[in-house]
């Protein structure tokens, strides 16, 4: 086909395409969800946390409490129902004969009258109250629950963290050791070797194997545990996380963490609250102790004549004024404060330790990142070395081998046991911001 003079012609797989260039682009919107769905879903710390909150069966299951408190407030704040009542008398039943409308009319007795208690002291008013104070501390308690779960969740996302990076090294020190075997496959065929030490090489294979299929099976099991603590529903099946162990050294001040530490703690918050909600059930049940007025009035039609009539009724409180319910309910209100008080000890202590803790893990991982961890790798690599050119003996081999896997791994169990301590301490404290 000739083209027009000073413009190019379409290759010919342009030719092609073009035509059907919007039917491609369809094929490749539809193809792209596809091509997501196949990508691993992958979350950090933050979202995992986040995501818990959300889905967790056990944490909705704990929310539900406020609810129920809140319908036990609408109990507590109704009104009594009034009672209707009526009654006929002198109807003979057992004189039919004498049944007549003029009886009915001049004989026979209706009453009919509607009744209402009058509560007095207050009660309700009372009772609401202790509801709402209860529904507080029961806010209290849902937060600490939150609070415990950001933790277990925080701890095993780091458990993951440590079998990911247990697996890292067991996997690149099977295949460091693996060269280590081929040449001394190669020095045995040299005579170099006897076949005893190459046997014994090779035997030692099976701890590095048996350590990448230990990593791998532990990686699956916290990714299985971290999913249940998060909820099924939330992630799929094959995810991941998004993390490694890390080092980040914190610089912290005792009396500001126990500061913000009281401040912050919902399980402490809660026992204050207790208080108020103790005092609330004391006040209700001095209010309980006073007696109810019973009204109510009545309209009757006797021996035809039309009339109506009021009823009081009231208990005299000679024997019963509910004193027994109000000393329970004050002893209750004094528990409530040392309650509190053991609250405000507990939540020190649990600073107190988690600071020391934290330190103390901070302290064992710089003596590896001070040297030690180096020194390991040096001494593995200089055995190494010498023993490929004849100048160490097996058994330097492996040792120098053993005592660098062992310090590797042990590396990695104190940066998993010093970010877990930092979590405990984010826990005793109550929020994830530390001061």
């Amino acid at each position: 086909m000739p083209t027009r003079k000073g413009r190019a012609k379409l290759p010919v797989w342009r030719q092609i395409v073009r035509p059907h260039s919007c039917a491609c682009g369809l094929l490749l919107l539809m193809l792209a969800p596809l091509a997501v769905g196949q990508t691993t879903k992958r979350i950090t710390l933050d979202e995992a946390i986040q995501l818990a909150a959300a889905h967790s069966p056990a944490l909705k299951a704990t929310r539900t409490q406020i609810d129920q408190n809140k319908a036990q407030e609408v109990t507590a704040n109704l009104r009594p129902n009034p009672v209707l009542a009526w009654d006929s008398q002198f109807i003979p039943l057992f004189d039919p004969s004498a049944f007549s409308t003029d009886y009915l009319s001049t004989q026979a007795q209706w009453d009919i009258g509607v009744g209402y208690l009058f509560e007095r002291g207050k009660k309700r008013q009372h009772r609401l109250q202790a509801a709402q104070d209860s529904t507080a501390v029961t806010r209290s308690q849902v937060s600490d629950a939150e609070r415990t779960l950001s933790f277990n969740v925080a701890q095993q996302f780091i458990s993951v963290l440590l079998a990911e990076s247990t697996l890292g090294y067991a996997t690149e020190a099977l295949n460091s050791y693996q060269q280590t075997v081929d040449i001394s496959n190669e020095r045995y065929k040299a005579g170099d070797i006897s076949e005893g030490d190459l046997l014994k090489i090779k035997l030692q294979t099976l701890q590095f194997q048996t350590d990448v299929n230990s990593a791998r099976l532990a990686k699956v099991q916290a990714l299985q545990s971290l999913r249940q603590l998060v909820g099924y529903e939330a992630l799929p099946g094959d995810y991941d996380v998004v993390g490694e162990l890390a080092y980040q050294p914190l610089k912290l001040n005792l009396d500001d963490l126990q500061a913000t530490a009281l401040r912050n703690r919902p399980d402490f918050a809660a026992a204050q609250k207790g208080v108020t909600a103790a005092h609330s059930q004391y006040t209700l049940a001095q209010a309980n102790g006073k007696r109810d007025l019973n009204a109510s009035f009545n309209y009757s039609r006797v021996a035809g004549i039309n009339t109506g009539a009021f009823f009081f009724n009231m208990e005299m409180p000679i024997f019963d004024r509910n004193q027994g319910e109000i000393a329970r309910t004050k002893f209750a209100e004094d528990q409530a404060q040392f309650t509190s008080t053991a609250a405000d000890e507990t939540v020190l202590t649990d600073v107190g330790n988690a600071f020391q803790a934290v330190n103390s893990a901070d302290e064992v991982v710089k003596l590896y990142v001070s040297g030690y961890l180096e020194q390991a790798k040096e001494s593995r690599d200089i055995t190494e070395y010498a023993y490929k050119r004849g100048a160490a003996s097996l058994l330097d081999l492996l040792d120098a081998e053993r005592s660098y896997r062992g310090t590797e791994l042990s590396y990695r169990q104190a940066l998993a046991t010093y970010m877990t301590n930092v979590e405990q301490l984010r826990e005793a404290v109550g929020t994830r911001q530390l001061p």
